[in-house]
């Protein structure tokens, strides 16, 4: 019998299978297929959420995979090229996501009570001021995504006095226990440099 959590899961991962960008993840195996990017960064989100929250609910564990819900539907183009624009794109995207997932779980078979919990967590509803623990939860996953699967490629495009200064901010936003898998991951070169500065070595 497949459970409201199975079903809203496929469902979300469904859509994220239609991302029209992909990518092949780093693997030994010569076989390996390139998948969806959506879906990548969707299963690069459990796994840290397994790391950081094993015992995690069910509604945080469908938000942690519904982080990017259709993002490549709104490019960061269809707004200005400004700091302004960047936060219009950030929250537009916040809500729209909330929604799409909140739709989702009602398909999935979970009440409406469920559903917006998930919506009110993808929308990080609550992280100002710690007032919601789950939402911290969320946060942390996606700063350590970013840090692992995001900052490389992300770097390139930036002064290095820019990059420092956003990965202070990341810094900022992640909890002590966050803060202690982000030390723990075994990152090189670029990367690796780019964060001892931002540390303070």
């Amino acid at each position: 019998m497949t459970t409201p959590f199975d079903k809203t899961l496929s469902l979300i991962d469904a859509a994220h299978a239609a991302d029209p960008k992909t990518i092949t993840p780093p693997t030994s195996s010569p076989e390996v297929e390139p998948i969806p990017y959506e879906l990548h960064y969707a299963n690069k989100m459990t796994k840290y959420l397994a790391l950081r929250s094993p015992s995690a609910s069910e509604p945080l564990r469908l938000a942690v995979r519904a982080q990017h819900l259709r993002r490549w539907e709104v490019p960061r183009t269809d707004f200005p090229a400004t700091k302004i624009g960047y936060h219009s794109w950030r929250s537009y995207l916040a809500k729209r996501q909330a929604e799409i997932a909140r739709a989702l779980c009602v398909e999935g078979g979970y009440d409406e009570a469920v559903a917006g919990r998930v919506a009110a967590l993808v929308r990080k509803e609550g992280l100002k001021g710690g007032e919601d623990e789950e939402v911290q939860v969320l946060e942390d996953v996606a700063c350590l995504v970013f840090l692992e699967d995001q900052l490389e490629e992300f770097q390139e495009g930036y002064e290095e006095e820019k990059v420092i200064g956003i990965l202070q901010r990341t810094w900022v936003k992640m909890s002590e226990r966050g803060r202690e898998l982000a030390l723990g991951m075994e990152l090189e070169g670029r990367s690796r440099e780019l964060i001892q500065k931002a540390l303070g070595g």
